[in-house]
C-alpha cells in the first residue's frame, strides 16, 4: 500500500472533528487544498438504496449555480436545421451520418453527446463505444431532445449528470477549490437538494447515509446530516 504524502498527512492533522457543517468544510478544503493546480471539490453520497434493483436506481442531472469550473466539448448528432441550432447553441461539434461514422472509427474527442430523437436508432450503433465510456444520450439525462439548444447552454453553463454506482455511492465533481466559499456552498447544497428529488419511491428506511467533501489532493471531510434538514 503507497504512503501519503506529508501534504496530504500535514492536511489531515489539521481535521480533528468527525463531522463538519458545510460551512466549515468548504472552509477547510480550501486551506487544505495547496496543490499547485487547481484541484477539483467532489461529493461523494452513500445512498441506502440497492441500485441492482431497477425501482432503486438514483439518476438525475443538476445544472450547478455557479458551474464546476471544467469546460466540457459537446458533440450533438442530429438532423437538418438542428445541426445549425447546436452550432448557434455553441456545441463543439455537429453533424449527423458523418459524425457517426467517424466515433464508429474511433474519434471520441468530447466529453458529452447529445441527440436528437430521431437520430436515436443510428446513434444506437454506437453503444459499444459511448456506452463504455458513459457517453451514450439518454433521455433521463436530457441528452435525447429535440431542444438542442436549452441541453446545449445548459450543459455549457455547468449541468452535472448524477447516477448511482452498484455501491450505492454518487460521485460528483461541485467545482473548483478556487471558487469563493459562498459559491462552493451553493453548488453543494444545490447538489444535494437534487438528490435528495430524486429519491425512488421504492427507497426503504434512511436514504442518505453520509456525505463527505473532498478535493483531488486532500483529505476527505465528513458532512453533517443537519443540512439535510436545511
Amino acid at each position: 500500500m503507497s504512503k501519503r504524502g506529508k501534504r496530504y498527512a500535514k492536511a489531515k492533522e489539521s481535521l480533528r472533528l468527525k463531522e463538519y457543517s458545510l460551512e466549515e468544510a468548504v472552509s477547510l478544503l480550501k486551506k487544505t487544498g495547496t496543490a499547485k493546480f487547481d484541484e477539483s471539490v467532489d461529493i461523494a453520497m452513500r445512498l441506502g438504496v440497492n441500485p441492482k434493483h431497477s425501482e432503486q436506481m438514483v439518476r438525475g442531472t443538476v445544472v450547478l449555480p455557479h458551474g464546476t469550473g471544467k469546460t466540457k466539448k459537446i458533440c450533438v448528432i442530429a438532423a437538418g436545421e438542428k445541426i445549425k441550432e447546436a452550432e448557434e447553441a455553441g456545441a463543439d461539434h455537429a453533424g449527423g451520418e458523418e459524425l457517426i461514422e467517424r466515433i464508429a472509427s474511433g474519434w471520441i474527442d468530447f466529453d458529452v453527446v447529445i441527440a436528437t430523437p430521431d437520430v436515436m436508432r443510428n446513434v444506437g450503433k454506437l453503444g459499444r463505444i459511448l456506452g463504455t465510456k458513459g457517453l451514450m444520450p439518454n433521455p433521463k439525462s436530457g441528452t435525447v431532445t429535440f431542444d438542442i439548444k436549452k441541453a446545449v447552454e445548459e450543459t455549457k453553463a455547468g449541468k452535472v449528470e448524477f447516477r448511482v454506482d452498484k455501491t450505492g455511492i454518487l460521485h460528483s465533481s461541485v467545482g473548483k477549490v478556487s471558487f469563493s466559499e459562498d459559491k462552493l456552498a451553493e453548488n453543494i447544497r444545490a447538489y444535494i437538494q437534487a438528490v435528495l428529488h430524486a429519491k425512488p419511491p421504492a427507497a426503504k428506511g434512511k436514504y442518505v447515509r453520509s456525505i463527505f467533501l473532498s478535493s483531488t489532493m486532500g483529505p476527505s471531510l465528513r458532512i453533517s446530516e443537519t443540512i439535510l434538514e436545511k
